[in-house]
């Protein structure tokens, strides 16, 4: 159980206290509720671009990982479709240093043209280096694309295309950060041996001056139902043939996100799961198998993939993995092999929340989300769920008609 409480300042800054007695360390994450699906698909890869641009120094903090480092603290961020995440961790004396160092560069920000140079050089050669230069680099630029027709989360966090982090312009990012980067699209967790009072006292002190924004309209695009299956096949330097193969799921507060969670681990989590056993060990179709979920906030994908052994053909490989999606809709599922994975779910949990960062990012997740005594029931949520109800959704929604279906062949020589 995770204890917490929360207020929100006059601008619109959500901010959230969670105390732990039993840690020396004081945990500052803040969250701001902008991702790749926020971009213009003319001009994507900016959530990305702003995170390298945030540690590029602020009015009176020029250099952020100086700062955190001297005091014994750790910092860094990351991207993903729908938020991006700044995290601080530091010894508990430092919290109004950790305070001061996120509300100046919420309302101070050093943009010049010597920065957004940089950065972008940086992110032009992650995305060489990451997506063109590298073996099976492109998979996730090609099977989003192939994914969604309409959703913005079609192209990936390091944008669509390299040109538009090539073109960005000053002006570009300084109104990015003026829509964006505002208390009232951002949440706030302090966590650690804090007191309630003086992290309210401490938020107002460093946090309140700062002007709300205007608050954000978004539209809420739908992608439509997929009633034909989709199929792309690409050839590329590669050692081995490799089968991607998605379905189109729920949003992560949905009960059958759960659902699809639950199948995908009693599909392939681990070396005594179907996939494996059936794939890899007995027909050795594949080298390696697995399926999992995106886990995005929207209507996410349920993904199996498997990499091919040598002589296998490709519709081999396709078929087998289609079987054995089949069997999960139709043939039988233990309850032992059913509440095994319930427990391992469970565990994982448990210790994924022993860290303080950890609680903290959960709490401002959640509260992203738009329930944050989610945080709490999440085991609930997969014990709940019957082997009655996952077949159900299985046979409804892992279907030919719903697939899409990436063959990335290795060149012939």
């Amino acid at each position: 159980m995770i204890d917490y409480d929360k207020f929100t300042l006059e601008n619109g800054l959500r901010v959230i206290v969670h105390k732990d007695k039993n840690t020396p360390l004081v945990a500052i994450n803040l969250l701001y509720a902008v991702g790749s699906k926020d971009e213009n698909e003319e001009r994507t890869g900016f959530a990305h671009l702003f995170e390298h641009l945030m540690f590029g120094g602020s009015k009176n903090y020029p250099n952020f990982d100086e700062v955190v480092e001297e005091r014994g603290g750790e910092l860094n961020a990351f991207t993903c479709n729908d938020y991006t995440n700044y995290y601080i961790s530091m010894p508990l004396s430092e919290i109004e240093t950790g305070l001061k160092l996120e509300s100046d560069r919420m309302a101070n920000l050093i943009m010049s043209q010597k920065s957004l140079d940089t950065q972008k050089n940086v992110v032009i050669e992650e995305y060489k280096q990451r997506y063109l230069n590298q073996p099976y680099g492109d998979i996730w630029l090609l099977l989003r694309e192939l994914s969604y027709t309409k959703h913005p989360y079609k192209w990936n966090t390091i944008g669509k295309d390299i040109s538009h982090i090539k073109d960005a312009n000053l002006d570009d990012v300084k109104a990015f950060y003026k829509k964006f980067y505002i208390p009232n699209n951002a949440i706030l967790c302090v966590a650690g041996n804090v007191e309630f009072d003086k992290v309210k006292l401490l938020c107002e002190k460093h946090f309140s001056y700062i002007e709300r924004g205007e608050d954000i309209i978004r539209k809420d695009i739908v992608e439509p139902e997929q009633i034909k299956s989709r199929k792309l096949r690409v050839e590329r330097d590669v050692p081995q043939d490799i089968i991607f193969i998605t379905y189109p799921m729920s949003s992560r507060l949905e009960k059958e996100y759960y659902a699809f969670d639950l199948l995908s681990d009693i599909l392939s989590n681990g070396r005594s799961s179907r996939l494996y056993n059936s794939l890899v060990k007995e027909k050795q179709i594949f080298t390696e198998v697995n399926a999992f979920i995106t886990g995005d906030a929207d209507n996410g994908l349920f993904v199996v993939t498997g990499k091919y052994r040598e002589g296998i053909s490709m519709k081999e490989g396709k078929d087998a993995l289609l079987e054995e999606l089949r069997k999960i809709s139709y043939d039988e599922i233990l309850e032992q092999e059913f509440q095994k994975v319930k427990n391992k779910f469970e565990s994982t949990m448990t210790f994924s929340q022993i860290k303080v960062l950890e609680r903290a990012m959960n709490l401002c997740y959640f509260e992203f989300l738009g329930d944050i005594e989610q945080v709490n029931r999440e085991v609930d949520s997969y014990q709940a769920l019957t082997v009655d109800y996952i077949q159900k959704l299985a046979k409804e929604m892992l279907i030919e008609e719903k697939s899409n279906i990436l063959y990335y062949e290795a060149k012939t020589k």
